[in-house]
């Protein structure tokens, strides 16, 4: 069952599709610090360079479906959430241009929780509009990847849309009964990760490929909330940025002063990390086969931190067989 992946980044909704049965016949993903790390790992898969807006349709094989996540920083809480005011929200209508032209069987988007709100309520409709405009059903949900076998609460925005020939629309799997925690993830880590070198450079091949973590000063950003979650626990969020990455859990959780301001436990500023690149590629389900290859550190936390949780993709893709399988 071949399929097109469009704003693939590292491929880790690739490599769930793959784990599901599916192969990836053509990728395309412009930024140039992602290109070793989506070939090495992808060597079979033909990975288009260009931007999306340079590709014409017609270069784009045909196949049973289309997967990739439009960037999410246009409607992110965070950030400034332009949406549709902003070039990479406008992204979204380049996925469509390629679903009216290409009528996959299936395809599915992903997103930030951010474009669900209030502010966004009317350019999301209008992109639920042109999909709906399109010869498919189209769904969408809210879904955390805890529920789905991630270490991880990552809430994020999933849109699936089936052909309407198939006379269906996608049904959402139900949560798992049980969540792995850190303890699961990362606790055979724990006493064998590397600072980066000068300026946050790699250390290049390591052991166990990637673990190496970013070092430098804390933001009072940063230092406003608990960054802190124990080995019970899931993890925050993996950010795409180096410098937000959650602590390690052998600190204990950060203390309270007052409003907007915590601070790590006096006598025990030694044990407050950041996470290694490693550390939270496996909270992101990504095997340890799977190599990021970078000179920055910060671009191996972007690449995993922009991605799909490969289990999460993995449990969304058997879905989307299993359903086609029964039209």
């Amino acid at each position: 069952m071949d399929i097109v992946s469009l704003f693939s980044g590292a491929g880790g909704l690739d490599l769930g599709f793959e784990k599901a049965g599916f192969t990836i016949k053509w990728a395309n993903e412009f930024d140039p610090t992602i290109w070793d790390t989506f070939q090495n790992n992808f060597p079979k898969t033909y990975l288009d360079k260009r931007s999306i807006v340079e590709v014409e349709s017609k270069d784009i094989p045909c196949s049973i479906g289309v997967i990739g996540g439009p960037p999410c920083q246009s409607w992110s809480e965070a950030g400034a959430g332009r949406g549709l005011n902003d070039t990479r929200g406008q992204l979204f209508f380049e996925y469509i241009r390629v679903l009216r032209d290409k009528e996959p069987l299936f395809f599915l988007a992903e997103n930030v929780s951010g474009i669900l709100l209030s502010r966004h309520k009317e350019a999301f409709q209008h992109i639920l509009d042109q999909f709906n405009s399109l010869n498919y059903n189209v769904t969408y949900k809210l879904l955390n990847a805890k529920d789905y076998g991630v270490p991880q609460d990552r809430k994020r925005v999933i849109i699936v849309g089936f052909h309407r020939k198939t006379g269906k629309a996608f049904n959402f799997p139900e949560p798992f009964t049980i969540s792995p925690t850190l303890k699961d993830a990362i606790w055979d880590l724990k006493e064998c990760a590397i600072k980066g070198k000068q300026y946050n450079k790699t250390n290049g091949n390591l052991e166990i490929p990637n673990h190496e973590y970013m070092d430098g000063n804390f933001s009072t950003i940063y230092m406003s909330r608990n960054r802190v979650r124990n080995w019970d626990e899931q993890s925050f969020t993996i950010q795409a940025g180096g410098r937000h990455a959650p602590i390690h859990p052998q600190a204990p959780k950060m203390k309270f002063i007052e409003q907007d301001k915590r601070i790590f436990v006096p006598g025990k500023e030694y044990l407050y990390r950041r996470l290694s690149v490693r550390e939270c590629a496996r909270i992101q389900t990504f095997p340890d086969n799977f190599v990021f290859i970078y000179s920055n550190i910060a671009d191996g936390y972007k690449m995993i931190g922009n991605a799909v949780p490969v289990k999460f993709a993995e449990v969304l893709a058997n879905e989307i067989k299993k359903q086609l399988i029964e039209i």
